[in-house]
């Protein structure tokens, strides 16, 4: 019963105080595995048709559960070197009942530099919908010691509907310098940064995200012949990096990346080593895939909480992404895989 009322008046503090109140963007480990959410530049990118889901089950040790899911489709138009995609996010909070749910359209479009130079540039618009119910939220007021009962909503809510809707139009915008071995790029979601807030005639900021991504792929002797192709199998590893800032937090993930064909084996290190107010030691992150050559990829990563939260009373997060890559058009008449952004694979 503590832990709840302290995690009900935890959460109505945060979406109640004006001025003082950030939201913060979710968070895929597997960020590669979800491009159009990390760069609205990586849209086509793959320079085929792309199709793939997210699901991030954050901190299910905790009472109450944070779960993330997006959606995506991208194409690649070779006559106008330009990508076009689709793009849902959402997540939910049970403790508030609170959910974010995002429908996004994305469009990037390639600019040649040099004979091994690219550069893109895409933006993306979305409608986004904040929902919340807040009748569940127990407050020390609503509580009878002495009977033990606990009654109904108090003034701690007054002025808040118990059923509570905001919707809003969002933008962002990318780019990203590529060539076959390295890639470097950056992002800004949340460029109007919008108001988020449930109370009327107050203000809960949703900060300006900044996001700086980059990485370099080294090739390693080539493996056995594919069975079908006849081509040496794919030996690589990759070496990449993430910054975000979004106020008052920053962050940096830094990993690696080991491709044997078909297998993907994956390990990152998420938070800031530095000395300050806000320690910034947050995931040591595991990952395991396979990248099949029908398309098919499939990805599983799990969190070792690092911070004070402790991997014991978080229980870590879970995270899976399916993804299927396709060419749709006529493979006689193009170079589908001369220009592929070489990132990740999640």
């Amino acid at each position: 019963m503590v832990r709840k009322i302290i995690g009900s008046i935890a959460m109505c503090v945060s979406l109640l105080l004006a001025g003082y109140s950030y939201g913060q963007d979710v968070q895929y480990s597997q960020f590669y595995a979800a491009p159009l959410y990390l760069n609205p530049a990586l849209t086509g990118a793959s320079e085929l048709t792309r199709v793939g889901v997210n699901y991030r089950n954050q901190w299910p040790g905790l009472d109450h559960s944070f779960n993330s899911y997006s959606a995506y489709i991208d194409h690649y138009i070779f006559d106008y070197n330009s990508g076009i995609g689709l793009i849902f996010n959402g997540n939910q909070e049970t403790l508030a009942n609170l959910s974010t749910n995002e429908i996004g359209l994305s469009y990037s479009y390639r600019l040649r530099l040099s004979e091994s130079l690219f550069f893109r540039i895409g933006a993306q618009v979305s409608y986004m919908q904040r929902d919340a119910f807040f009748s569940d939220l127990v407050f020390g007021s609503m509580i009878d010691i002495v009977n033990g009962t606990v009654g109904g909503i108090t003034d701690e809510l007054n002025g808040v509907p118990l059923d509570s809707r905001y919707s809003f139009f969002d933008y962002a915008v990318g780019g990203m310098f590529y060539n076959d071995k390295f890639w470097l790029g950056g992002s800004a979601h949340h460029l109007t940064e919008p108001n988020i807030s449930f109370v009327e005639d107050q203000t809960s900021v949703l900060p300006m995200k900044v996001s700086l991504q980059g990485g370099y792929r080294v090739d390693l002797a080539p493996g056995g012949r594919d069975y079908f192709t006849h081509i040496g199998q794919e030996r690589s590893i990759s070496f990449a990096f993430n910054y975000k800032q979004q106020d008052p937090f920053n962050q940096l993930d830094l990993g690696t990346q080991l491709f044997l064909e078909p297998l993907v084996l994956g390990i990152w290190y998420r938070g800031l080593p530095t000395k300050n107010n806000l320690p910034n030691n947050e995931a040591i992150i595991g990952l395991i895939g396979l990248s099949l050559p029908t398309g098919l990829d499939i990805g599983y990563s799990y969190d070792v909480t690092v911070s004070k939260l402790g991997q014991k009373n978080s229980g870590g997060a879970h995270e899976v992404s399916l993804r299927y890559t396709f060419l749709w058009g006529d493979p006689k008449s193009r170079n589908q895989r001369a220009r592929v952004i070489p990132c990740f694979r999640y």
